[in-house]
């Protein structure tokens, strides 16, 4: 199997279909770049995409178990050659870490501070998106960590360990109504308009779970990806705010008022996805145990020999 037509094939992947701009990522020629993808089909002996007309439009059933494989492939052919590379320059090179809006503004700060103090010569990019965004990135070997909350132990290409539990809390501005309740309930909390975060980001989905087991609908009127856009549209008074507790800064939103409605929602938990069959270099290690101190290095290495 020539390792370049699988490099042909996921560079196609990542380009959403478009040759030309595979082509370029790869630097081939168009012509070139196609006739690997038409070797390595006759190799295999099945059509990897499916076609409209002469353009690729997705992949085809038997494409995508090529795409989980051929993925798998590279990576540990990456790793392989990170191994040498590593041993050579054990505090150089790059973290990549994929993650939610959410954990890049108010969980990753600190620990990147800290982690930037440790190794000064490490470059850290850092990708946003959706969960199933983040699940993407790295599970196709683009990341080195995905971090986040929704999804993560759903894919089969990431080890997903557990790092902490959170909740939510109802932000208002001042002099709202809600703030009067004697007691916080989802019955008083859907008594209004709710801004809080799009159904596949932070928990939504367990939090329409428990308005539904009480028979409720609450209105939401604006959902967002981003809580700082959450808590700008709460003091515009579109509605009282469902957020993540760690993105209410004392500080810096001295203006709304905080209910911890911990008692409502059951807890979600943020984990780190690995991929499987990665080599970690020792500074990604020291990521981690910033990030979850319970992860130390034996504790990985456990994990990915054990799944």
């Amino acid at each position: 199997m020539n390792l370049q037509r699988l490099e042909v094939f996921e560079a196609i992947i990542r380009n959403d279909f478009n040759v030309s701009r595979a082509a370029l990522e790869l630097r081939l020629s168009q012509p070139g770049l196609s006739k690997h993808l038409q070797l390595l089909e006759e190799e295999l002996g099945f059509a990897l995409f499916t076609r409209k007309g002469k353009r690729l439009s997705g992949l085809s059933a038997p494409g995508k178990e090529v795409h989980h494989i051929a993925s798998r492939v590279l990576r540990d052919c990456a790793a392989l050659a990170e191994i040498g590379h590593g041993l050579q320059a054990v505090e150089q090179g790059t973290l990549t870490i994929a993650t939610t809006h959410t954990q890049a503004r108010y969980a990753l700060p600190q620990v990147l501070l800290e982690f930037r103090k440790r190794y000064p010569q490490v470059m850290v990019s850092m990708h946003q998106g959706s969960p199933s965004q983040v699940i993407e990135v790295a599970s196709s070997g683009q990341a080195d960590l995905a971090i986040c909350t929704e999804g993560l132990s759903d894919d089969a290409e990431l080890l997903a360990l557990p790092c902490y539990d959170w909740n939510r809390v109802v932000i208002a501005p001042a002099g709202h109504p809600i703030l009067s309740a004697k007691r916080l309930t989802l019955e008083e909390i859907a008594k209004y308009p709710i801004v809080t975060y799009a159904f596949a980001f932070t928990g939504r989905s367990q939090i329409n779970a428990s308005f539904s087991a009480r028979g409720l609908y609450p209105k939401v009127v604006l959902s967002a990806i981003d809580a700082d856009i959450i808590k700008t549209y709460v003091r515009l008074h579109f509605g009282i705010g469902i957020v993540a507790k760690m993105a209410v800064d004392e500080r810096e939103d001295s203006d709304l008022k905080v209910l911890d409605a911990s008692h409502l929602f059951p807890p979600s938990t943020t984990a780190i996805g690995i991929p499987r069959g990665a080599y970690l270099k020792g500074y990604v290690y020291s990521f981690i145990e910033l990030f979850a101190p319970h992860l130390s290095r034996e504790v990985v290495d456990e994990a990915l020999r054990r799944r």
